[in-house]
């Protein structure tokens, strides 16, 4: 009898487990390794954008960014930009407030299931906005991409030369998000002025979790 019960109630878990994970996933359209323009198009075409049109993104686009920016390139799983061991100590959150097809919260990206987990519901650009020194294109944004670091991944190894090692890759995975931004004819702008604490408070990170970058992104005007 007593089996039995423990039998079930791992059942009953196992069931609650996976409704309760399958509704916080959502799966992200396959990218695109082919664009429509060159290389030297968008390097050309690159520039800090500020101000946004109320479209809306698509979760194509918002696919396309995350691959561009922490992405799994093959088997070997390689990411799309370079790291210092391949210790990978970077982590994405995306803030959505205006996708198609998308609830406004908050998500963090998995890059080897190629989909994002909800951390929390709600459109939260104006409070991340604040706690960014008031800067109007983090709220006007379609979406805000949060770059953080996990020094440990990379300090564990190589000591304190690991933090520059990590401040390296944040501007590999920035760059190559802007980039794709401007491929995809959006809007992109790196801030790098606002109150860590603060944004750690809205995000809903981990204490080992310390936010290097906000990028704004939307439709251009």
């Amino acid at each position: 009898m007593k089996k039995s019960f423990t039998c079930f109630m791992i059942i009953c878990l196992i069931f609650f487990c996976t409704d309760l994970y399958g509704e916080s996933i959502i799966d992200l359209p396959n990218p695109r390794y082919k664009g429509n323009i060159t290389l030297e198009e968008t390097l050309k075409e690159r520039r800090s954008v500020r101000e946004f049109s109320n479209q809306p993104l698509t979760l194509e686009e918002i696919s396309q960014l995350l691959w561009a920016t922490q992405g799994i390139k093959d088997e070997s799983g390689k990411r799309t930009v370079p790291s210092a061991g391949a210790l990978y100590p970077l982590e994405i959150y995306l803030l959505s407030g205006n996708v198609k097809n998308l609830p406004a919260g908050i998500y963090k990206y998995n890059p080897f299931k190629h989909h994002i987990m909800k951390i929390k519901e709600g459109d939260k650009r104006e409070e991340l906005s604040n706690v960014a020194l008031g800067q109007p294109w983090v709220k006007n944004a379609s979406v805000n991409f949060i770059i953080v670091a996990v020094y440990e991944r990379t300090t564990r190894k190589y000591g304190d030369r690991g933090i520059r090692y990590v401040h390296i890759e944040v501007g590999h995975a920035a760059q190559n998000l802007l980039l794709q931004a401007t491929a995809l004819r959006l809007g992109a702008v790196p801030v790098g002025a606002f109150n860590d604490n603060e944004v750690k408070k809205v995000i809903g990170l981990r204490d080992n979790e310390q936010p290097l970058y906000i990028i704004p992104v939307g439709k251009r005007k």
